[in-house]
C-alpha cells in the first residue's frame, strides 16, 4: 500500500528533463535473437568466468558455458540454442573501448532451452540454498553496477538487515526500462521482494517510485494489495537526480547515512533494483538462468525507440536496426544515461547484463562540451554535490596529481554523477578529472601491494634458509654429542689419527725424482 512515510531530502541533486516519453509509449517488445550471439566472460563486478565449453559444441539456452571459482563472481550461461563458432576477443561495451575474451555463439533458430527447474515454495527452503541457486544462475544487479546478487542476499552474522528498499527510482534521463519492468511486471517484483526479504530475514520492503511514474505506482500498489502482506510498502519520492543512487535512496527513506568505507547493510539496510527483484522470482520459482533482460533503445538518433527484452550477446548494432536503424540525427552512442553512460565507438560490442539503456542521442540530448576555461571558483559545484564533497578542490588536487590530499578530501566518496560538471560554467569536464585521479591512485595502490608482497616473499624465503641453516646445525650437534654419549668420541679421534698416520707413511715411501 501507498505510504505517508516522512522524505528526508538530499543534498545537492538536478531537476533534468526526463526525455522519457519515447520509450515508454508502447510496451516491452520482445527482440528477436540475432544470427550471432557474442558473451563476455566479464560480465560482472569480480573474477571473469572461465569456458567450460569447447569451439564446436551445440548449446541450448540456459546452459552454463563459462563457470566461477571465487566468492565475488557470475557464471555466463547461453542465452539461445547454437554452435559454440569461437572463443576469442571481441569489442565488449566498456569505457575503454578494448577488447576481451567472449565465447561466440552461431544460433540455430530453434532458441531450445534447458528445463527449467523451480524451486517451488521458497519458504520451505534454507536460504543459503536459495543464494547457491542465484549464483549457479548467473544473477547479478540489473540496475547498472552488475554486483553478483548472491553475496548482496548473504545475511552476515554482524549484519541486522531491518529493511529491503527496491531501488524504483529511475532518475537519470531517458532510461525508462525500470518504470516498464514495474507496469508489466508488477507480481514478480513483488514476489521476488517477499524471497529477498526471507533470505536477508528482514522486517520491512519499501518499494521506492518517483512520482513522476503513476502507471508503474498504480501497478505496484495493485501487486501489493494482491499479495497481502503488511511488510511491503510502496513510497512515492520526489523526481531529483541521482536520488535514485544506493547511499541517497537511503537517506531519502530512512533519513540515515551510510558513512564512507561502509556498507548499507552497516545500517541495517540493503538496496536490490526492482528489475533484478523480478529476475529473482523468475529464478527461484520458473528456474530461468539470466539470460536477457530489459533495455531501453532511445534517443534522437534512433528511429523507434522502445524497451525491448533482449538477449545477453545481443549486437548493439542488430538492436538498433530492430528499432528502425539510426537517423541523420545520430551523434553520439552511449551505453546508459547522459549523465553516467559512456560512449561506445563501435556498435558490434553485445549487450551484457549490466547494459540497461542504449542511448542514440542527437546534439541536443547531451549536455554541451566544448573547450573548457578556467575555474571561476562560483561555488555552484559544491551546491550541486549530492554527497557533499568539494568538487572545486578535488579539481585543483587532481591537477596537482597530489593523491594524499584527494583521499583527504574523500575522492572516493564521489558517485561520479556528473552533477557537479553539468552545472559548472566554465564546462570543466570535473569527473574525468576524478575518474582518472582514482585510476592512478588504484594503480599505485596495487604497486604498492605488489612490493608489499614481493617484501613479505623475500623476509620469509630470509627466514626460511635462516632456520633450515639452524637446523642442520642442530642436528650435526645433536649427532656430535650422541657419539660422545656412547663412548666413541677417542675412537673416532684414533681413526682420524691413523688416517693422517698412513698418508704421511705414503709420503715418505714415494721414490725421489
Amino acid at each position: 500500500m501507498k505510504s505517508n512515510r516522512r522524505i528526508w531530502p538530499i543534498h545537492g541533486g538536478l531537476n533534468l528533463p526526463p526525455h522519457k516519453s519515447d520509450s515508454t509509449a508502447q510496451a516491452i517488445v520482445q527482440a528477436p535473437v540475432p544470427p550471432e550471439l557474442v558473451l563476455p566472460l566479464h560480465q560482472h563486478i569480480g573474477e571473469e568466468a572461465k569456458p567450460c565449453v569447447e569451439v564446436g559444441a551445440h548449446v541450448r539456452r540456459g546452459q552454463l558455458l563459462a563457470k566461477v571459482t571465487s566468492y565475488v563472481a557470475a557464471p555466463v550461461h547461453a542465452s539461445s540454442s547454437g554452435r559454440v563458432s569461437a572463443i576469442e576477443d571481441r569489442p565488449i561495451p566498456h569505457p575503454s573501448g578494448l577488447r576481451a575474451r567472449c565465447i561466440v555463439i552461431e544460433t540455430d533458430g530453434l532458441d531450445e532451452s534447458v528445463p527449467g527447474t523451480g524451486l517451488g515454495d521458497f519458504t520451505a527452503i534454507d536460504p543459503v540454498l536459495l543464494r547457491a541457486e542465484l549464483r549457479r544462475q548467473g544473477l547479478v544487479g540489473l540496475g547498472g553496477a552488475a554486483f553478483p546478487s548472491a553475496v548482496k542476499l548473504n545475511r552476515l552474522p554482524h549484519h541486522q538487515v531491518r529493511t529491503l528498499i527496491l531501488n524504483g527510482a529511475e532518475c537519470e534521463p531517458h532510461i525508462s526500462c525500470d518504470d516498464m519492468v514495474m507496469r508489466e511486471r508488477a507480481e514478480d517484483i513483488i514476489t521476488g521482494a517477499r524471497i529477498m526479504m526471507y533470505m536477508l530475514a528482514a522486517e520491512e520492503c519499501l518499494v521506492a517510485i518517483e512520482t513522476d511514474k503513476p502507471e508503474a505506482i498504480e501497478a505496484i500498489d495493485t501487486a501489493i494489495a494482491r499479495a497481502q502482506d503488511s511488510r511491503l510498502e510502496l513510497v512515492p519520492v520526489p523526481t531529483v537526480y541521482p536520488e535514485g543512487g544506493e547511499k541517497q535512496l537511503i537517506q531519502v527513506l530512512t533519513g540515515r547515512e551510510v558513512p564512507a568505507d561502509h556498507l548499507s547493510a552497516d545500517v541495517g539496510v540493503v538496496c536490490h533494483n526492482v528489475a533484478t527483484a523480478a529476475q529473482v522470482k523468475r529464478t527461484i520459482i520458473d528456474g530461468d538462468a539470466l539470460t536477457s533482460r530489459i533495455v531501453t533503445v532511445t534517443g534522437g538518433g534512433v528511429a523507434k525507440p522502445r524497451n525491448l527484452d533482449v538477449r545477453l550477446g545481443t549486437p548493439i548494432s542488430w538492436l538498433i536496426a530492430q528499432c528502425g536503424g539510426y537517423t541523420d540525427k545520430a551523434e553520439r552512442l552511449i551505453m546508459g544515461g547522459p549523465m553516467m553512460g559512456f560512449t561506445l565507438d563501435d556498435d558490434s560490442a553485445p549487450i551484457v547484463k549490466a547494459s540497461n539503456c542504449i542511448l542514440v542521442a542527437a546534439h541536443d540530448e547531451v549536455h554541451a562540451g566544448g573547450d573548457a576555461m578556467p575555474c571561476i571558483r562560483c561555488g555552484e559545484c559544491a551546491r550541486a554535490c549530492p554527497v557533499k564533497l568539494l568538487p572545486q578542490q578535488l579539481y585543483w588536487f587532481s591537477c596537482a596529481d597530489d593523491h594524499d590530499e584527494l583521499q583527504s578530501h574523500h575522492l572516493f566518496d564521489c558517485i561520479e554523477c556528473g552533477c557537479c560538471a553539468y552545472v559548472c560554467p566554465s564546462r570543466i569536464p570535473l569527473v574525468q578529472f576524478y575518474r582518472a585521479s582514482k585510476s592512478r591512485i588504484w594503480q599505485q595502490e596495487q604497486e604498492r601491494e605488489r612490493a608489499e608482497r614481493a617484501r613479505e616473499r623475500f623476509e620469509e624465503r630470509e627466514r626460511r634458509l635462516s632456520e633450515q641453516k639452524l637446523a642442520r646445525k642442530q642436528r650435526l650437534a645433536r649427532r656430535r654429542a650422541a657419539l660422545h654419549e656412547k663412548g666413541n668420541g677417542n675412537k673416532v679421534q684414533e681413526a682420524v689419527e691413523r688416517a693422517r698416520k698412513r698418508r704421511a707413511a705414503m709420503r715418505d715411501e714415494e721414490p725421489p725424482e
